[in-house]
């Protein structure tokens, strides 16, 4: 099994399988961080084949191997992996010991009415599941809390991201400017052409000057949006250094042959996975 590391561009070396480690999540002592591709795996097309999603009509016994890869690999168990149920919305979920396990192997026990979790429990892996929206990771060396995030569209909007960033606050009293953040692989600006509801969405969320750019106006009534750049920008507005945030800017729908991407397939595709956690002490 191969664990590859993000230097100025993603490299992927296909053997079992192939998972991403970026530079700046691998200054944090000790901390076990991972997005996944779909390379290697179990699944048959249209969901080959490191599909992690139970939920998207692959076979769940493929689905559960493909999982049992991530997890061996990343030197954890299912016991310890804790999926949110992703309603596409901004709530941040706390999670503890008692919450192990949670989605890790079926959906209906995974976190629910979340789509973000956030925890400072050691043995416990956190887990958001994509194929266009932007996986973002979060660690904070000095309180020992990290998060995860699964920002779409409507999370975006919401800000997923700095509603994580204040929950870390809150909860485990992180500073922000102490924390490291990755954005990882989702749609890029080229690819992600939307209509009214998104445009407005967008515009309502990011006012202010900082904000030009992530909305561009395309034909008639349709735009593109620049959903890594939006996060960006609000993990910014949150306090964040701008030194400590990563942004993979490749795109999920222009690169099928590496990642899932829900718009360029049609619908029927698998996830990726983007994963952070602290190993048992």
């Amino acid at each position: 099994m191969q664990l590859t590391r993000l230097t100025s561009r993603p490299r992927i070396i296909t053997l079992m399988l192939a998972v991403i480690r970026y530079p700046l999540l691998d200054t944090v002592s000790g901390l076990v961080h991972a997005v996944t591709t779909r390379f290697g795996g179990t699944s048959q097309a249209p969901f080959a084949g490191l599909n992690l999603g139970l939920h998207v009509g692959d076979d769940p016994q493929r689905v559960l191997a493909n999982r049992a890869l991530v997890l061996k690999a990343l030197g954890f168990g299912p016991g310890q992996l804790v999926l949110a149920a992703q309603v596409h919305g901004a709530n941040v979920a706390r999670v503890g010991a008692a919450d192990a396990g949670r989605g890790s192997e079926d959906s209906a026990s995974a976190v629910p009415g979340a789509d973000a979790l956030i925890t400072a429990t050691p043995g416990l892996l956190l887990g958001v599941l994509v194929a266009d929206c932007a996986p973002i990771l979060l660690a904070d060396p000095v309180s020992g809390a990290i998060g995860v995030a699964h920002a779409g569209w409507r999370g975006t909007a919401g800000d997923v991201a700095g509603n994580s960033v204040r929950a870390m606050v809150a909860a485990f009293g992180t500073r922000p400017d102490d924390l490291r953040a990755l954005i990882g692989p989702s749609i890029g600006p080229a690819d992600f052409e939307v209509g009214p509801e998104v445009t407005a969405a967008f515009r309502a969320a990011l006012v202010g000057p900082d904000a030009a750019g992530i909305v561009r106006p395309g034909q008639g009534d349709r735009a593109t949006v620049d959903l890594p750049e939006a996060n960006r920008l609000l993990l910014l507005r949150a306090g964040l250094d701008p030194r400590r945030i990563q942004v993979d800017k490749a795109s999920t729908a222009a690169q099928v042959d590496r990642f899932f991407s829900h718009r360029a397939e049609a619908g029927r595709t698998g996830r990726f996975g983007g994963f952070i956690g602290w190993p048992a002490s």
